[in-house]
């Protein structure tokens, strides 16, 4: 599932392929993009932004898309098979003479004047992998609504940008409270490990091919509670809890520790 580190190597891959390169092939498979024609453009860059990535053109143009729940973007060299789903999932095409990008499943896929991208992005608060990382900034955003449940907080993009399902249940696990608990009953000096301690999972995972939380590589002990359900904690050995929790628009899996963490529960 795509969260600020997976979005972060994403941008990378995309940034190594295509940037100084000419498309080639352009084909942008929605119906508001359909007469668009970015051939002849040079890429300039590909740059994260929270869960977002910009892909930046010559001529002061940038493709915006987002990957949500199961998007991705896939690299392809001339003549390879395309892996990365049916055909009828493609939403982009960006192709060079050397390599050829095409994004599955992006529900969300826009173009807009460079100087514009702040309609796309400018909602979102501090990245915790980008240069405008403010943890201030974050730590008020979040302390702002005390009555809102810590996991939706820390999953809202307009607090900090690039935390998603699993880190946010990963990080109340760390923290020692569980997902529910209302951001204004944090203790202050656990409110003031939040953005820190969500920086450091996120820095830790953006060069890893295997997301762990724990430090350890073997499958199954990556993470210290998402997904493990209702297998005993890594820590006390108390079975693992799953429960759903909203973000504002829908819920998502949710687990925690009740031994490990302390807070109000489903």
């Amino acid at each position: 599932m795509p969260e600020g580190d997976t979005v972060h190597q994403a941008a990378r891959r995309l940034h190594t392929a295509l940037a100084g390169h000419t498309v080639t092939r352009s084909d942008l498979r929605v119906p508001k993009l359909a007469t668009v024609d970015l051939t002849g453009r040079t890429v300039l860059n590909v740059t994260p932004r929270g869960k977002h990535l910009l892909t930046r053109f010559e001529g002061g143009l940038t493709l915006h898309s987002h990957l949500r729940m199961d998007g991705s973007w896939k690299l392809y060299a001339p003549g390879e098979r395309w892996s990365g789903g049916p055909g009828h999932q493609i939403r982009a095409i960006l192709g060079t003479a050397e390599r050829t990008a095409v994004g599955y499943r992006l529900p969300v896929l826009e173009l807009l004047r460079t100087a514009d991208e702040d309609k796309a992005v400018g909602h979102l608060g501090p990245d915790l992998l980008g240069p405008d990382w403010d943890p201030e900034l974050a730590l008020a955003n979040l302390l702002a609504a005390p009555e809102r449940p810590l996991g939706e907080a820390l999953l809202d993009q307009r607090n900090l940008a690039g935390v998603g399902n699993v880190f946010k249940s990963e990080i109340c696990f760390l923290l020692g409270v569980t997902p529910w608990l209302p951001v204004g009953e944090l203790p202050a000096e656990t409110a003031a490990r939040v953005p820190a301690l969500s920086k450091k999972l996120l820095e830790a995972n953006r060069d890893r091919p295997s997301r762990t939380t724990t430090g350890h590589d073997r499958p199954g002990q990556r993470l210290y509670v998402y997904g493990r359900a209702p297998r005993p904690c890594l820590r006390c050995g108390t079975p693992i809890r799953k429960g759903e929790q909203g973000d504002g628009s829908r819920s998502r899996p949710t687990y925690w520790c009740p031994t490990c963490q302390q807070g109000p529960t489903p």
